[in-house]
């Protein structure tokens, strides 16, 4: 009950879209990448929430991107701490000298909205594109162009969906995954507005860095916003990233 009355913001109670991008890195990057998904999908299966990859890029040794919904109460208030930067650090299993590396992937949060919220979209503001999905997903899937792409000009934003069988339905889905990161874009602006004439301004040294991630020489998943440490880290892994939703959100609330 306590949690969940940190849970006030306007689209907390939504559902939401969860995107995850490897960073630079190559093979590396791209696995450290596909880790992730497999964490905020172990999460999704832990509470019960509904989770439906919606486009997948696959990649040599893992993935370049995901974007994921999940569905259920108050998603994107309890996932929306985990947009950022995520950092690991490990001895590579694809380094035949055994030699330690780093790898980024930033993960971006939205809430899905429902249509009723005005974000108006005209046809000249935006490119629709439509191609063959690729991958698995039946002989349909792969037989037509049902895969959409929609480019808003203004923003530079792109969203794509493979997921669904035709071409409307990629459509309206994609639709609303735009619809839902022009809102988080437009709210992030007049943050950093509101921030331009703020008296205190917070000193984030770790830049967009919020997590890292540590397997060698010892195991620890530090949180660089609440300073939450977790030592078992085969367990957040493995979804278990509780202690550091509780700690954001009452990270959050005292920042506010």
């Amino acid at each position: 009950m306590k949690l969940k009355t940190l849970l006030d913001g306007k689209f907390d109670k939504n559902d939401m879209f969860l995107s995850i991008h490897a960073g630079a890195g190559g093979t590396e990057a791209c696995d450290w990448a596909n880790m992730l998904l497999r964490m905020y999908l172990r999460w999704c299966e832990r509470h019960g929430f509904k989770s439906e990859v919606l486009d997948l890029l696959e990649d040599e040794g893992g993935i370049k991107s995901a974007t994921v919904r999940v569905s259920g109460p108050y998603a994107f208030g309890y996932l929306k701490g985990e947009a950022g930067v995520h950092r690991l650090v490990r001895i590579s299993p694809f380094d035949a000298n055994k030699r330690r590396h780093t790898s980024f992937t930033s993960v971006y949060a939205s809430p899905v909205i429902d249509d009723d919220i005005e974000i108006e979209l005209k046809p000249e503001d935006y490119r629709l594109d439509t191609y063959r999905a690729g991958g698995a997903g039946g002989q349909h899937v792969n037989k037509t162009d049902s895969a959409v792409r929609i480019t808003h000009y203004a923003t530079g934003i792109v969203v794509q969906c493979q997921n669904e069988r035709s071409q409307f339905m990629n459509k309206e889905v994609a639709f609303k995954m735009l619809r839902s990161r022009l809102y988080e874009y437009y709210q992030k602006q007049r943050e950093e507005e509101h921030q331009k004439n703020a008296i205190a301004k917070k000193d984030i040294s770790w830049g967009s860095q919020i997590r890292s991630y540590v397997f060698q020489p010892y195991t620890l998943v530090k949180d660089h916003r609440t300073l939450v440490e977790v030592g078992n880290i085969n367990a957040v892994m493995d979804g278990a990233i509780d202690p550091f939703i509780e700690a954001y959100l009452n990270w959050a609330k005292e920042e506010a």
